[in-house]
């Protein structure tokens, strides 16, 4: 499958993408800019869900390396921090005029529906934006693995990592001015290569569904419309 098939796509977001200059942890202009760029996809023919972290606001991972907290506590606490900023993008989204869904692995009927796959796919086949919260619903796993878990349940044809940099080079391309931007690699190469793009049991379980990640700049002139239709730089990994 090439970009140019691609219908239906994961877009996976890192909380940090929300934060505002003064590092406040959520900057309504970014959230409305994000809800129209998703909602330009939406009306250029492609079916969307999104996942996004919950590092603009706790990361569950550094909060048990400090040794205070345990790591399944923790990874809790970052799993209530998705749920919050998926509520501010479905609301983002509707107001740009998109109907949204926000969906959570973690049970709290009265805020958010409950995550099932059948729904989640109903609702895509309606049109809707399904934001889906609450990672996979258990510790350990980050929300790059539960981004390409729900892409392989729910039928999607790819993942869009949304990220600082457009695409996936050979080194971080802020430190190491010479670090080269692959356009394409395999799911075996990035394993080996072991890049920082995404975590290692994402990009294994990518291979295991044969499921295509993209790779992209989240900032202008970037959109996610332009990369679905490969009309700025980014990197595939694909089988």
């Amino acid at each position: 499958m090439t970009m140019a098939t691609f219908r239906r796509i994961l877009v996976k977001l890192s909380g940090e993408a929300l934060m505002a200059p003064d590092g406040y942890w959520l900057d309504s202009q970014i959230l409305s800019s994000l809800a129209e760029d998703l909602a330009q996809a939406t009306r250029a023919g492609f079916e969307i869900a999104v996942v996004i972290g919950g590092g603009n606001i706790i990361r569950g991972a550094r909060m048990s390396a400090a040794g205070w907290i345990d790591r399944p506590t923790a990874d809790s606490m970052g799993m209530l921090g998705t749920v919050m900023n998926s509520l501010a993008i479905e609301t983002a989204l509707n107001a740009a005029g998109v109907p949204a869904r926000t969906m959570s692995a973690v049970s709290m009927p009265t805020i958010c529906e409950t995550y099932a796959r059948q729904p989640a796919l109903h609702h895509l086949d309606k049109g809707q934006v399904v934001v889906l919260a609450g990672g996979t619903g258990n510790p350990f796993f980050t929300t790059d693995t539960a981004a390409v878990l729900r892409a392989a349940e729910l039928r999607c044809d790819a993942v869009l990592k949304a990220t600082q940099v457009d695409g996936v080079y050979s080194a971080d391309p802020k430190k190491h001015p010479d670090a080269v931007r692959f356009d394409r690699l395999t799911h075996d190469e990035a394993i080996a290569k072991d890049l920082k793009v995404m975590d290692t049991a994402a990009f294994a379980l990518a291979r295991e569904s044969r499921l295509s990640i993209i790779v992209g700049s989240v900032h202008a002139p970037s959109s996610v419309t332009a990369l679905l239709q490969g009309k700025v730089p980014s990197t595939v990994v694909a089988p």
